[in-house]
């Protein structure tokens, strides 16, 4: 399930949601102030590796590819 994170924009609180579908961020409410005025949050995308944490040879601030 994935996780979005969100801004409400009367409270200005940022908060994250999981949510089971795209579908349902229209549904979102603040848990602060139960506004459905917020905005999704343009998030990183989080990937979890196995081994020493980069491929070999490469640096850390190299490009892959």
């Amino acid at each position: 399930m994935p996780v979005y994170e969100f801004k409400c924009e009367d409270c200005q609180k940022e908060f994250e949601k999981f949510l089971i579908s795209a579908s349902k961020i229209d549904e979102v409410k603040c848990p602060f102030c139960d506004s459905k005025n917020v905005k999704k949050k343009i998030s990183a995308c989080g990937v979890k590796g196995s081994g020493e944490g980069k491929i070999s040879g490469t640096s850390s601030c190299s490009p892959f590819g």
